[in-house]
């Protein structure tokens, strides 16, 4: 196969299952309780169940519940309504991700991207754009691919795209915020239930587990962690282990050579073939298989508007793969829940309000959007701390100086299979910076106000770690990884957060002000930061409302 060619789609626009549609569903006295417990016990389903759920939308249906988005607020509530009974149809911008590609694999490796890798873009736009003066980029077809790195003004957006949304593109650390620091994230939730119920059933949900510490401390692919930690240590921080969603197991296998390899070739952002415990194995999974819930892959929402016979008109536009629009349809849902991600349902809700499409959305759409605090930095160490030249892409601990200087960093790889005597780092950091959408009118499209300078604090917070930990070992920082000459990832967020604020633009279980039967369900309802990475704390607070919503609005 060369550069330049693409296979045919691999999201199958042919129903592999009955199309279920209807007015509405009868819960039947079903027990949340019972059926939350019942899930979370079950055995991880396999993936195979969400390619069974893969459909393509008629044009005219109407259905009971519209998710759009299949991320991890999407599959929670999915995952829920079906439980209780109700029919469910999942719409989902990116690819199903089920077919493998010619080399026998479904994704791609990190270090070979191809047309798999990126979102209608010709041409790659990593994260780490540089590495020992080399430019790393690298032309590609243009396909609708897995990471979308979504260019605003002062930042680029990285995003998962496909059925699984962010689950699928993410380094899979499963972080519960320290209780303490919860009022700051979601002031208007008491954390006693969110502690008490949601962040455990969350975890059962996603199947979050610990690296078993004796073997980490051995293992050759944890070497560039176990520096980490030294040099953390050494300078006063506490170093934290920190769950995954890996199979660990599998991992285990990976080291002794006995299945293939995944986490230790380095997939991580484009993907993981193997190891990773994704939502095409969890919460998707387990909805599919009460055959109560179809996805159609390809769809991209583009308006929601009430309907004249009660609940909400809802044009898509079926893509192909190279982005076009092969057929606009109609449909009808009782009720809408928004769960494209926080840009994704941000940009469409500001879209509707400032278009009249609905001009009763309160003036908090498109508000308190922020980037967790991201940014990127690495260090040069001596040659006495090698890092090793096989490294794990599924990082297990941080750096805590939260309270200190406003700081968790994550000790990342840096998977090039060479040995580079660099530790890397992703941090989140407290910062009070906070931007809006809007639309803009002339140009058809939404705009963010981030201004690139507000990153500075970022990285003056992210300075109190790694200046301290320099001084310490005599080290100094990386300038190969961002650019020439330029040491701070400040470009960039793989954690974007709010814009449709719980308590702001929903009431506080995530009700969209302004009309009944709209619901936000993902990171859009959270301002701007939860202290650590965040997909835990996006799915915990869907468990949480998604109970309040069956119980009351159903």
């Amino acid at each position: 196969m060369s550069d330049t060619t693409v296979p045919a789609s691999p999201s199958g626009g042919i129903s592999r299952r009955r199309f279920v549609s209807g007015t509405g569903s009868i819960l039947g006295g079903l027990a949340l309780a019972g059926q939350v417990a019942a899930a979370s016990a079950a055995t991880p389903a396999s993936a195979a169940e969400v390619a069974s759920a893969t459909t393509s939308i008629p044009s005219g249906a109407r259905v009971p519940v519209l998710v759009v988005g299949t991320g991890y607020g999407g599959s929670v509530a999915a995952l829920r309504l079906a439980l209780a009974g109700v029919d469910v149809h999942m719409v989902e911008m990116g690819m199903a991700w089920d077919t493998a590609g010619p080399d026998g694999n479904i994704f791609a490796n990190t270090t070979k991207p191809d047309y798999r890798s990126f979102w209608l873009r010709t041409r790659t736009k990593q994260p780490l754009s540089n590495f020992l003066g080399f430019p790393l980029d690298k032309d590609v077809p243009c396909y609708t691919g897995i990471l979308d790195a979504e260019d605003f003004a002062g930042i680029t957006v990285y995003q998962g795209r496909g059925v699984g949304g962010g689950s699928l593109v993410n380094g899979g650390m499963a972080v519960t915020p320290r209780r303490e620091l919860f009022p700051g994230i979601l002031p208007t939730v008491d954390p006693a239930e969110m502690y008490g119920t949601y962040y455990p059933r969350a975890n059962a949900g996603l199947g979050v587990t610990e690296v078993d510490r004796s073997w980490w401390e051995s293992a050759d692919c944890y070497q560039y962690a176990r520096v980490g930690r030294k040099h953390a240590e050494r300078s006063g921080f506490p170093f934290v282990f920190v769950p995954n969603v890996y199979d660990w197991d599998y991992m285990k296998q990976e080291a002794i050579g006995t299945v293939p390899k995944s986490a230790l070739t380095g997939e991580v952002i484009y993907g993981n073939n193997h190891g990773k415990k994704s939502l095409q194995k969890s919460y998707l999974a387990r909805a599919a298989e009460t055959g109560r819930v179809c996805i159609s892959p390809l769809h991209k929402v583009t308006t929601v508007t009430p309907a004249a016979g009660g609940g909400y008109t809802v044009v898509m536009d079926r893509l192909d793969n190279s982005g076009a629009t092969v057929e606009t349809k109609t449909v009808t849902a009782d009720r809408v829940f928004f769960a494209a991600g926080s840009v994704g349902t941000s940009k469409l809700l500001t879209k509707l309000k400032a278009t009249g499409a609905l001009p009763a959305l309160n003036d908090r759409i498109g508000k308190n959007w922020g980037d967790n605090g991201n940014v990127m930095c690495g260090r040069a160490n001596h040659m006495w701390d090698a890092t090793g030249k096989l490294q794990s892409s599924m990082p297990t601990a941080g750096i805590d100086n939260w309270d200190a200087g406003g700081a968790f960093a994550e000790v990342a790889p840096l998977p090039t299979g060479i040995e580079t005597y660099a530790s890397f780092y992703l941090s989140i950091t407290k910062t009070p910076h906070r931007a809006e959408f809007s639309w803009n009118a002339a140009t058809g499209r939404v705009d963010l106000n981030w201004d690139r300078a507000w990153k500075q604090t970022s990285i003056d917070a992210a300075k109190t770690i790694f200046d301290k930990i320099n001084a310490k070992e005599g080290t100094i920082y990386r300038t190969d990884l961002f650019g020439a000459y330029k040491i701070w990832g400040d470009h960039l967020t793989y954690h974007p957060l709010g814009g449709a604020v719980l308590g702001e633009a929903t009431d506080n279980h995530g009700r969209l002000r302004g009309y009944d039967g709209l619901y936000v369900i993902d990171g859009a309802l959270i301002p701007g930061s939860t202290t650590v990475n965040p997909f835990v704390t996006i799915t915990a607070l869907a468990e949480r409302n998604i109970e309040k919503i069956i119980a009351t609005d159903l």
